[in-house]
């Protein structure tokens, strides 16, 4: 991050406490800070493997108070939000109370999970307004590349791939051309349906494979 901020772009570090010491955090914080970087996403992260303590703050709400404790409104910062629901969360009401903590703790702004059912984020997005939660919700977007790879992704962070997108894809084998085809136009009508209905921006998992997310930008022009 501070390589990408050296070269005059713009960085947004991901900080996860999972593992992390108040000091250890402090340190970051301030290591960012001095090198103007403004923008940070604050995560709680998955426990490794093998790991027998969580750290000393347990969840993304400390985390984000921490931050504001430590560098009052310098940063803004976002916060990850689950339409389809955190692999944890066992009840449904619980999503938007740990959704509403992160934000109450200072929060600015949200970034979904992935999705495709449109559905979903507009359910959230109108569920969160009502029980309070004002910031932006921006739509997290995974485009489709190699569907072995999506499905272990989905399984793992409880991202659903409908059913319909499921059969269509392991008929498609190893024809990854079909593959990507397909995956470009249906991502590319989900951002344009997430637009239309006033998504505040679209935010891109890329896995350091910027290609389909270029293509899917190309596609949507002037609406983005």
């Amino acid at each position: 991050m501070l390589e990408i901020r050296a070269a005059g772009h713009e960085a947004a570090p991901h900080l996860s406490c999972i593992a992390s010491t108040r000091k250890d955090l402090a340190e970051q914080l301030e290591r960012y800070r001095s090198n103007g970087i403004r923008h940070l996403v604050a995560l709680r992260g998955d426990l490794p493997s093998g790991l027998a303590a969580a750290g000393e703050l347990r969840h993304a709400s400390e985390l984000v108070q921490f931050i504001r404790e430590q560098t009052g409104d310098w940063f803004r910062i976002e916060v990850a939000c689950y339409p389809e629901y955190h692999p944890q969360t066992r009840y449904a009401r619980d999503e938007l109370k740990h959704f509403k903590a992160k934000v109450e703790a200072g929060a600015d702004a949200a970034i979904t999970q992935y999705f495709y059912n449109a559905d979903a984020y507009f359910r959230f997005v109108e569920e969160a307004r009502a029980a309070g939660i004002g910031v932006p919700i921006v739509p997290g977007i995974m485009p489709i590349g190699n569907f072995a790879q999506l499905a272990r992704f989905s399984d793992a962070c409880g991202a659903e791939i409908p059913r319909w997108m499921r059969l269509k894809l392991d008929g498609y084998r190893d024809d990854a051309a079909s593959i990507r085809a397909f995956g470009l136009d249906t991502v590319t009508a989900l951002c344009e349906k997430l637009l239309a209905g006033g998504a505040p921006g679209l935010h891109f998992y890329t896995l350091n494979r910027s290609k389909a997310t270029r293509e899917i930008y190309a596609g949507l022009g002037s609406r983005v």
